[in-house]
């Protein structure tokens, strides 16, 4: 039996890229409460490598920071961290219908980042790049860079905040803001 675990992030564990340096943030952490957590992760990660299955330095360890550091238990346990877009592709065959798209669309609740660092958009985007397909993220808000976008594989993206020109808006009609993206896309991408 194989322990796998399937990530959208490849953050290490601890660390200015780790688990509570870049998500703390988002859930609220003030500067105080990510170095706290932080410490308390790498105290974790001290126990953890006292496992006969855990690798050495399991907190730099891709995937490690992954779902707050579920990354690192499934690796001292002996497990290993894949990409989710990878597992789901090999799963599903996604690579034939890459091969046979004219356009791809992806989407993401906050097209940041973070989206650029094994996301599923990412992983989407990167295989439609290699295929010359032009591939459009439809996301909740954008400020992924431009240049960092295009470097992924990403031709353009569409914002519902952008869109209904508020926050609040975009959370109460999303239904309405993808129907209406997608009108003027299929309207701009129609050959």
């Amino acid at each position: 039996m194989e322990l796998v675990a399937a990530t959208d992030v490849d953050n290490p564990l601890t660390g200015l890229h780790g688990a509570s340096n870049v998500y703390g943030p988002q859930k609220g952490a003030t500067r105080e409460d990510i170095m706290l957590l932080d410490g308390a992760l790498e105290r974790w990660a001290g126990v953890l490598e006292k496992l006969p299955t855990c690798p050495p330095a399991v907190a730099g360890q891709a995937g490690a920071g992954a779902a707050g550091g579920l990354g690192a238990a499934i690796l001292a346990l002996g497990g290993r961290c894949e990409s989710g877009v990878a597992l789901v592709n090999r799963l599903i065959g996604l690579d034939a219908a890459f091969d046979a798209a004219d356009l791809v669309i992806t989407g993401e609740g906050s097209f940041d980042f973070q989206s650029l660092r094994g996301k599923v958009v990412a992983g989407v985007a990167g295989a439609a790049r290699d295929r010359g397909v032009p591939c459009v993220v439809v996301a909740g808000q954008v400020s992924a860079g431009r240049r960092e976008a295009a470097a992924a594989g990403v031709t353009e993206s569409w914002s519902l905040t952008e869109h209904f020109g508020t926050e609040q808006e975009a959370m109460t009609r999303p239904a309405d803001g993808l129907r209406e993206i997608a009108t003027r896309l299929a309207a701009g991408w129609r050959r």
